[in-house]
Parts: C-alpha cells; structure tokens; sequence
C-alpha cells in the first residue's frame, strides 16, 4: 500500500507541473497560436521564479512566507510573460512562422536561463532555496495525517490545489462568458470574428502572454516543488515541457480533461519505477527509456482516434499556426 501511496503521490506531483503549462498552451492555442515554446518559457519562469525567491530570502534575517510566495510567482509569471510578448510579436505583427519560432524560443529559453543561472549558481553545480523549498511543499496541517486518505488526498503543497481550481476557472470563462466566446471565435476564424467588431490582434497578444505566464508557473513549481527547491545545471523541465504539448492534444483543448490527463500521465511517466515493485517483477534498465515513452504513444492514440472521429468539438482550432492577414480579409 505504501508503494502505491507513492507512486500516487509522485504522479499528482509530476502532474501538476505539466498541468500549469498544457492550461497556459490551451489559452494560447484557443487564440489560434501554435507555441512550441513551452519549454523554453518553462525554463525562464522556473529561473525567474527561483532567482527571486533565492536572492530574497538570502537577504532579510526572516523571510516572511506570503512575501516569498509572492515574489517568487510573480517573478516566474513576468518573465515567462515577457517570453510570450516576444513570441507574440514575433508571430502576431511580423508574422513569422510560428512553429519556427517557438522552437527558436525553447532554445533561446533554455540558453538564457543557464546563462543567468551561472551567476546563481557561482561556479557550483547546484544551489538550493531552502526556505521557499518549505514554504512551496507546507501540507495541510490536520488533513495530511488522516491515514493512507491524508497521504493520497492532502500531502500536497498549495500550488497542486491551485491549479485544480485554475483549470475550472479557465473552463469557466473559455465556455460561459462573452471573453472566452470571442477567443475561441478568434482561433476558429479570426477574419469572421475581426468583422463582428472583435479586437483580433489584441485576443491574440493577450491570451499567448497570459498562456506564456501560466506556462511560467509550471516552471517555478518544478523548481521550488518538485525539485526540491534546487537550481541545478542538470535541469530537466524541457523534457516536461514537452509533454505539456502533447497533454493538450490528449485533452482535446479542454482544461477539465487537463486535470485527470496530467495525473494519468504522471501514472504512467512513473510506471517503471513502482510498478516492478508492486507486482514483484524486474524490468531490464534499457526498458525505463521505452516505459518512459508510455504517454507519448497513448497521446498519438488519442489522436488517432479523435482524427478518425471528426467530432469537431474534440478538434484543435481551425486557424491554429496559421497567421491573421487581416488585408485578406
């Protein structure tokens, strides 16, 4: 049971972090924007995150838990924002295309916060904020130890709790407000959606930064949470990053399926790792990498099967990736 427990525990957590990202990728693609940036921008939110969160708390005698909270997300928000700005730019008013640069974002992510992460890290190989670290993985104070239940349900830090409740709201306001109408209307046809008075330009630069922002979060939970609070030059969020993309398309663009998607992916991405142990078996090491691709395959699966399909509420938006020339219009 322990062992289960686990492997539970290990799946909600690696789950949360690609969670926050496939949400901030859903509001981006629902514009019509195809950002394969993801794992650069995790990168930089990860980054920013942690560099604020270390230099603060280093620097007052007693860091105050809301302040370090504070800092350390809106650091990862900024920054992971300013990423998609640039994007943004990039695809939106230059119109270059768009699986070019969000590729050239992931690198330049990825490079820019290695580079700034050398200044952190001054000539070591790991740095830790050990205090954010408590903060970010605090449990519910009573809730966590009722038992196996507590283990399972409430061993938790806050960001996993409030990203539950972000992809309900994104449900919400995607499908029952005006705002989400117009979005989604800007993704299917933006040159329909431009000649019923909708700001098409503006949907588009807001939903990519906002996107790009939550996306950031992903990262900062990664580092702070999941990683133990550690900025280290062995980082591995790109690989998440990722699969961040491909949990959108497994969701079919809906933020509720995010929820059970990004858990079940977790289950599986930590399958070689408990499930030997629970039917007391041995897998072979140069099986981990094959297990490991487990939600690659069932996500092509998916897609498959949604293809064949052609139900069009489980499609992408019909003007995903491409650019809006509104002179065509």
């Amino acid at each position: 049971m322990m062992t289960l427990v686990a492997w539970i525990n290990r799946a909600v957590w690696f789950g949360t972090v690609i969670m926050f990202a496939s949400l901030g990728e859903i509001i981006t693609e629902k514009s019509g924007n195809l950002n394969l940036g993801v794992p650069g921008i995790m990168f930089i939110g990860g980054f920013a995150g942690f560099a604020g969160a270390y230099y603060y708390e280093n620097a007052v005698a007693n860091p105050n838990v809301a302040l370090i909270v504070l800092i350390a997300l809106l650091c990862a928000f900024v920054a992971a924002g300013l990423g998609g700005l640039i994007y943004s730019f990039l695809t939106i008013t230059l119109r270059a295309n768009q699986n070019v640069t969000g590729l050239a974002l992931t690198i330049f992510g990825a490079g820019i916060a290695n580079f700034f992460g050398v200044r952190v890290l001054n000539g070591g190989t790991s740095v830790k904020a050990t205090f954010a670290n408590k903060v970010f993985t605090a449990k519910i104070p009573f809730l966590s130890k009722l038992g196996t239940v507590g283990d399972m349900l409430f061993s938790y830090g806050f960001m996993v709790y409030a990203v539950i409740i972000l992809a309900v709201v994104i449900h919400c306001v995607l499908y029952k407000t005006r705002t989400g109408l117009n979005l989604r209307a800007v993704g299917e046809n933006p040159a329909t959606a431009d000649a019923a008075g909708v700001n098409v330009t503006k949907y588009k630069y807001v939903a990519t930064c906002l996107g790009a922002g939550l996306t950031g979060l992903g990262g900062v939970y990664y580092v702070l949470d999941y990683g133990y609070g550690t900025w280290s030059t062995a980082n591995s969020i790109e690989a998440l990053g990722w699969l961040a993309v491909a949990l959108v398309i497994f969701a079919t663009w809906k933020p509720l399926n995010i929820i059970w998607g990004s858990y079940l992916f977790g289950v599986l991405y930590w399958l070689y790792n408990y499930l030997p142990t629970i039917l007391g078996i041995t897998i072979p090491p140069y099986a981990t990498q094959l297990i490991q691709m487990v939600p690659y395959i069932v996500t092509i699966v998916v897609l498959v099967f949604v293809s064949f399909r052609k139900k069009r509420e489980n499609q992408p938006p019909a003007s995903l990736g491409l650019a809006y020339f509104r002179e065509e219009r």
